[in-house]
């Protein structure tokens, strides 16, 4: 569906593009690439299919409609923090977000509607926003102080380095709570060496994990987005694979033996050698 570009957003670098035959519909783009798409008259739609995924995970990670104690590292449009506070009132979000004119334009254009409930008269809960790096905040956290920690973290089109490491990931699993569950947003393509090492990093800290994506960029067949997600406590695998392989646009989860030949041979990212994530080909995330 072609988009159309928003005037009154901030021109270049961070913008809005709007949806045609979808009002109040925008997707947030950075230097060209999207970052989240936000419908601000239902926050359970997720348009993107690794968003989704990360909303099955949200949605396991306790029982239905009980409060979570979220912490997102990269911010973007919220629009997960909105789910979350949709399908699970009285839940209390922290997102940190790197990019101060992101998070100036979300603020402005795209507001979190946090009134009061009215269905038991709860309240949606409370999304707090900081401006800052988000290791530096993460490794500020109490420990314990989470039960789902997301990590969306892209400068443009690429993860920095210092966010992809067994530190990095380490300074997340002292934060999480013991059942708590860690879920990251890869951005890679064929051969999939950044992915296969960033499972290497989170198997070396976590004692489970597991990957969704799309068939086709498993394959080899194209760049894409996949989803890892990890714990000391096994990860919601069967409810998982319901929901990916129910999913408009299919999502296959890796898992046990599957996992460990998708990453045979990987070695874990440590800080001293840490680079970012690969760029997209030129082109990918056109908006027309």
């Amino acid at each position: 569906m072609a988009r159309q570009r928003d005037d009154r957003a901030s021109p270049g670098r961070v913008e809005l593009a709007s949806v045609p035959g979808r009002p109040g519909t925008w997707t947030l783009l950075v230097d060209g690439t999207p970052q989240s798409h936000v419908d601000l008259g239902d926050p359970h739609y997720l348009e993107f299919e690794y968003m989704r995924w990360l909303g099955h995970l949200a949605d396991l990670a306790a029982p239905p409609g009980a409060p979570l104690d979220v912490l997102h590292l990269g911010g973007g449009g919220l629009t997960l923090a909105r789910y979350v506070a949709a399908t699970r009132p009285g839940s209390s979000q922290l997102a940190v977000e790197a990019d101060a004119e992101v998070a100036a334009l979300v603020r402005q254009r795209l507001p979190l509607d946090q009134r009061p409930r009215r269905a038991g008269g709860g309240r949606a809960g409370r999304v707090r926003v900081r401006v800052a790096d988000a290791r530096a905040v993460l490794e500020e956290a109490p420990t314990g102080s989470a039960d789902l920690v997301i990590a969306d973290l892209f400068a443009g089109a690429r993860t920095p380095a210092h966010l992809t490491s067994a530190e990095f990931d380490a300074a997340v699993a002292r934060v999480l709570r013991p059942a708590g569950q860690y879920a990251i947003n890869v951005g890679d393509g064929p051969p999939l060496a950044h992915a296969r090492a960033r499972v290497a990093t989170v198997r070396s800290v976590f004692a489970t994990a597991c990957l969704i994506a799309d068939p086709g960029v498993l394959r080899g067949r194209r760049f894409g987005n996949l989803v890892l997600a990890a714990g000391q406590q096994d990860p919601p695998v069967a409810g998982l694979t319901r929901r990916a392989a129910g999913d408009p646009f299919r999502g296959r989860v890796l898992h046990g033996p599957e996992l460990d030949q998708f990453a045979a041979g990987a070695k874990p990212i440590t800080d001293e050698r840490a680079e970012p994530s690969p760029a997209p080909p030129s082109g990918i995330f056109a908006v027309r």
